[in-house]
């Protein structure tokens, strides 16, 4: 009996609920390996590590044959959750490379360095230590920021870029326009939610139509997994954006592709044609319809086709 009280006078705990988001990627990353690609940690300097998935060791022959695709994500998600439809697509006929930007994913540096540019060096300097010699840069949103200066500062590993809902530069002309319209006075309102109604805001300003048979648990839990180092993130945004004055349009030597949704309410078509505009003859645009910010996951067979289109005739020049 008196064990049977104690049984019944202690406190019994939830099980605690498995994280969605963790699950996912976790599946996620099986169907990765699968595909051809692996993660791997690349030690740039002392401090400085950044997670990579790239083709898989045992592919080598394969991976050397190939051309290199380099997939840069936003500030909304890591490598693997923003590019994965096209991280399938692509690695029959292309060696893919889905770096975790710094303080994103596995990716973190001692550097008090937080400048685009800085980012730009520490992706060339992985794929150097992973044997890429030339290589076609896609960035999204943030990602595009850092491909500009890929292919600005390394047009020797730079073969051509496609950038997809991003300037060539954040001057604050622009960025004050673009949180006017979001009703922020930051950036970090608006991309370092704190609640699970701000992920979900976050999402629906990013996407043509956000289906609303999302539960709210989804965006609870992705809120709980995807925005550490919350001040780090946050300097990154404040370097992201530079004066007016100290903008000089760079001319580049590589092609351009711009790929853009037709409905993006935080960089509009608008920003796309001002871009293709200033970029001259090198520069083409292609809008895709009914998709937002993240066309790559709203609509994916179309984007996957658009960037197949481009690869390809990349590969006959």
């Amino acid at each position: 009996m008196k064990g049977l009280i104690k049984v019944r006078d202690q406190t019994l705990e939830a099980p605690k609920m498995v994280n969605t988001v963790t699950l996912y990627k976790s599946i996620l990353q099986i169907l990765l390996k699968l595909a051809g690609v692996e993660p791997r940690k690349v030690q740039i300097q002392p401090g400085t590590v950044m997670n990579f998935w790239a083709p898989a060791k045992s592919k080598k022959e394969q991976m050397i044959q190939k051309p290199s695709v380099v997939l840069l994500h936003g500030f909304g998600a890591d490598g693997i959750l923003t590019w994965m439809f096209q991280v399938f697509n692509l690695t029959s006929h292309y060696s893919v490379y889905v770096p975790d930007l710094l303080f994103f994913g596995g990716s973190t540096t001692a550097s008090g360095n937080r400048l685009p540019a800085f980012q730009a060096e520490c992706v060339v300097a992985a794929l150097r230590k992973l044997g890429v010699e030339r290589c076609v840069v896609v960035g999204l949103s943030y990602g595009g920021s850092v491909a500009f200066k890929m292919g600005e500062l390394y047009p020797d590993l730079v073969e051509a870029m496609v950038v997809c809902g991003f300037t060539e530069a954040m001057t604050e002309s622009v960025s004050d326009a673009v949180l006017k319209k979001l009703g922020r006075r930051r950036w970090s309102d608006y991309l370092l939610p704190t609640t699970a109604d701000g992920v979900k805001e976050l999402f629906t300003v990013a996407t043509y139509w956000l289906p609303p048979c999302i539960p709210h648990r989804v965006f609870k839990d992705y809120l709980e997994v995807m925005f550490s180092h919350r001040k780090e993130r946050e300097e990154l945004l404040e370097a992201m954006v530079i004066r007016d004055q100290d903008y000089t349009p760079y001319q580049y030597h590589q092609r351009i592709h711009l790929v853009w949704g037709d409905d993006d309410k935080l960089l509009q078509l608008e920003l796309a044609h001002n871009l293709k505009e200033q970029l001259g003859d090198k520069a083409k645009l292609q809008c895709i319809k009914k998709a937002g910010h993240l066309a790559q996951l709203e609509r994916p067979c179309v984007y996957n086709a658009h960037l197949r289109q481009i690869l390809a005739s990349l590969n006959e020049r």
